[in-house]
């Protein structure tokens, strides 16, 4: 999918969530990245294979 040089990070990578947006939707709460990847503002993610990453957002301490 990827046209970007140097090229995106794959959806299989473990660094997949820096690939380029596509197609933002703040209002929805997602966004499409250059790799098929779906993100979603709880940092969960849909892959290309349908597979699912869970929310994995770190949490500060205090």
């Amino acid at each position: 999918m990827c046209s970007h040089f140097p090229e995106c990070p794959s959806a299989g990578s473990l660094d997949r969530e820096a690939a380029h947006v596509l197609k933002a939707h703040p209002d929805q709460g997602w966004s499409l990245l250059c790799n098929g990847v779906v993100l979603f503002e709880d940092t969960g993610l849909l892959l290309p294979d349908g597979s699912v990453v869970a929310p994995h957002r770190t949490l500060l301490a205090a």
